[in-house]
Order: C-alpha cells, then structure tokens, then sequence
C-alpha cells in the first residue's frame, strides 16, 4: 500500500518513520524538467531517477530498501509519482508514498520561488 501525501504533510509523513532512517524524495520527473524547476533537498535526501530509467536502475535504491527508509515520489502533478510507488512497493519497499499534486504542489504549499510549467 501507498500513502498520498501533499507536499504541506510531507514533513510529517517522514516524522513517523523509524528513528534513524534518512527519508528519501524519489525525483522521477525527465532531466529538462529537473533543469526548469527542483526541490531543495531540507531534511531528506533528494535522488532524480526517471521513471522510464527506474526499472534498470532499481539497484541504485537497494540500500534504502534495506534500511527501510520512507520513499516519497514526486513528478509534475502527481500520476508518475504514482505509478513509481506502486512499482517501489511491488518491489519490497515497505514505506512508500506519492507525493500527491507533484512539484506543481510543492510550488503553491512549500516554495512559491519554485517555477511552476
């Protein structure tokens, strides 16, 4: 199971994961989108993997699987950050959510600087 998060309820999703775990924000947005707008990594790790990459390159979150660290995707609106967390929790990751609204969200909630498109 997935959780939707809105960006404004991020921080408190990640506040219930285990103590010590790291949360993680899973960019799966294409690289000109990353070069039109971007998050500010603030209390969590940001890794930028594309959605249609993340099948060959799942090896990459095997460390955050292992340490059962919570995984928020993000995308433009919201519908592939979706479609990657219900691939992640296919795959064994046990904390797993879509950040519901995207990056389009996060501008209106937590950052209006970041450029919306």
């Amino acid at each position: 199971m997935i959780d939707h998060v809105r960006p404004a309820q991020l921080s408190a999703w990640f506040a219930a994961a285990p103590e010590g775990s790291q949360p993680l924000v899973l960019d799966v947005r294409e690289p000109w989108e990353l070069q039109t707008a971007s998050v500010r990594a603030d209390g969590f790790e940001l890794v930028a993997i594309p959605m249609g990459e993340l099948p060959a390159r799942l090896a990459e979150l095997e460390p955050a699987r292992q340490a059962q660290r919570p995984i928020a995707c993000l995308c433009h609106h919201g519908g592939r950050s979706q479609r990657v967390a219900l691939f992640l929790a296919q795959q064994g990751f046990g904390k797993v959510a879509n950040i519901a609204g995207g990056i389009d969200a996060w501008s209106c909630e937590i950052d209006a600087s970041t450029p919306r498109y």
